[in-house]
């Protein structure tokens, strides 16, 4: 499912036009960014929670020239499904 798809699906679920769904799904992206960005972590109940999980250094190979590289530390973005998101996908 792409971004349009999911907006169309929004809309005929909450019986809106496809402009508000999508504005709705954009400030939703944001929010989640933002808040991410902030440090905090966001736990929508029943779906699953975003946080920020930070990678230290770490040396690595070039699979080309097999010379040995520094892999610089950086923060990522996790996703742990809630409980009622892992029991419906199974």
């Amino acid at each position: 499912m792409n971004k349009t798809e999911l907006v169309e699906k929004i809309a005929a679920g909450a019986g809106i036009s496809k402009v508000d769904a999508k504005k709705a799904l954009d400030a939703a992206v944001v929010a989640v960014k933002d808040a991410l960005i902030a440090g905090d972590k966001v736990a929508l109940v029943g779906f699953g929670t975003f946080s920020v999980n930070e990678r230290p250094a770490r040396e690595g190979i070039n699979p080309a020239t097999k010379a040995k590289i520094k892999i610089a530390a950086k923060k990522v973005a996790k996703f742990k499904a809630g409980a009622e998101l892992a029991d419906a996908l199974n």
